[in-house]
């Protein structure tokens, strides 16, 4: 009968050693900054997308975090752009720029839509392509990939 208490007595404590490990590994993985890149193809998700990444940066403000824009979703970063209730984009794009946040849009959606680097806000950055920008990133700068 002891040999079966110490037997359990063994598993309970390795399980909790495995437990209290994977804790261990988990805050200290949250003292890392994030590397994200989300992915817009629609203005239709652009308030979405960001709001997420307030919040993302409310809850780690060291986030490195890339907008990565191509097709319609470049139109929310276009000068005079407004959601759907009317409030201009470019407000909150600028306060995520100053923390740090970036906005890629893809030229060749520029070059497809006719449109002109001039039409965009200050804040946007000009990737050759954003499909290609996001591949790069998740593949050789390990950014997980964000679609809202």
């Amino acid at each position: 009968m002891f040999e079966k208490m110490t037997g359990r007595l063994g598993i309970a404590m390795a399980a909790a050693a495995l437990i209290l490990g994977g804790c261990a590994t988990n805050q200290s993985a949250n003292s890392h900054p994030d590397k994200v890149v989300y992915h817009v193809n629609d203005a239709v998700n652009a308030t979405a997308t960001l709001r997420n990444i307030s919040n993302h940066l409310e809850v780690n403000p060291q986030a490195q975090i890339v907008v990565v824009t191509h097709a319609q979703g470049v139109d929310f970063l276009m000068e005079g752009a407004k959601d759907k209730n009317g409030n201009p984009y470019n407000v909150q794009v600028e306060t995520l720029a100053q923390q740090g946040v970036t906005f890629d849009v893809c030229e060749i959606t520029l070059k497809n839509r006719k449109l002109d680097r001039k039409q965009f806000i200050p804040e946007s950055v000009f990737v050759p392509s954003g499909v290609a920008e996001i591949a790069k990133l998740q593949a050789r700068g390990g950014y997980a990939y964000i679609k809202p």
